[in-house]
């Protein structure tokens, strides 16, 4: 018996971890998600491991899922238009925004060919092209549109001499394509 536990002693020596506890450790590991283990006890140290961790976090992906319904046109997706700018600079009056259906009947549009930001006059020195109540003529400048520090005149393209009835648009504001800068009706 005495031999019995001193070759028992003699595995315990060699073994401080005890090779029964360390299998049924891998036996845990191998049944729960725990990929990683460190046991020191004095100067033995064991760790053990199971796969291969990643050396860096791998980024998580989250796509957005989609609407069942998708609008059939552009403008659907954004909202409507404000009816009023509140984009006046100190010493003008904010200016109103027209839909085609405010436009009297026989008068013409002048409408944004382009996304930019408009300009009523060539340099800030400058007089304004135009003002309400001005009588325009076909090719006459009107605005300037910025658009990518490219400066593009903005130029009356109806048939016959007309009045500047409204100027929907401010000096510097932000305009998008399609939209009316200003109502023109036939001059008398």
């Amino acid at each position: 018996m005495a031999e019995a536990d001193s070759n028992e002693q003699t595995q315990t020596s060699h073994d401080d971890f005890g090779l029964s506890a360390v299998k049924e450790l891998l036996s845990l590991l191998h049944q729960t998600d725990v990929t990683e283990v460190k046991i020191e006890r004095g100067d033995m140290k064991l760790h053990v491991k199971r796969g291969t961790a990643p050396q860096s976090p791998t980024p998580l992906l989250v796509t957005p899922s989609l609407p069942s319904a998708i609008p059939a046109t552009p403008q659907e997706l954004l909202p409507p238009p404000p009816s009023f700018q509140s984009t006046a600079t100190l010493g003008e009056t904010p200016m109103m925004s027209a839909s085609d259906s405010d436009v009297p009947p026989g008068s013409t549009t002048i409408t944004a060919p382009m996304v930019g930001t408009f300009y009523t006059t060539p340099s800030p020195k400058d007089q304004p092209f135009i003002h309400e109540g001005d009588i325009i003529s076909p090719n006459d400048a009107v605005g300037i549109i910025e658009a990518m520090k490219i400066m593009n005149e903005i130029v009356f393209e109806g048939e016959t001499v007309g009045k500047v009835t409204r100027i929907l648009v401010s000096n510097g504001q932000p305009v998008e394509y399609g939209q009316i800068l200003m109502i023109v009706e036939p001059a008398v």
